[in-house]
């Protein structure tokens, strides 16, 4: 079986979620708050340590306010 799992894109998918969280001010509990996701798993996508679901991707653009496509807008 091939593995899926990329370190450097589940960091760097973290990390944008990260900044856009923080442009626009929201605190990391009202942001899980938003998405209906657990405050804890909000703290490992943006520090790279869970390989996230579609559906909670979906969640996390949904209470961004940005379509689902934006959030994967990353650099290399």
């Amino acid at each position: 079986m091939i593995n899926v799992k990329n370190k450097k894109l589940i960091t760097t998918f973290g990390k944008r979620v990260r900044k856009l969280r923080q442009e626009r001010k929201l605190s990391m509990r009202h942001f899980a708050d938003l998405a209906n996701v657990d405050y804890t798993q909000i703290a490992r996508i943006e520090t790279g340590k869970v390989n996230t679901t579609i559906s909670t991707a979906y969640a996390i653009a949904q209470a961004l306010d940005i379509p689902l496509n934006e959030l994967f807008k990353m650099d290399n």
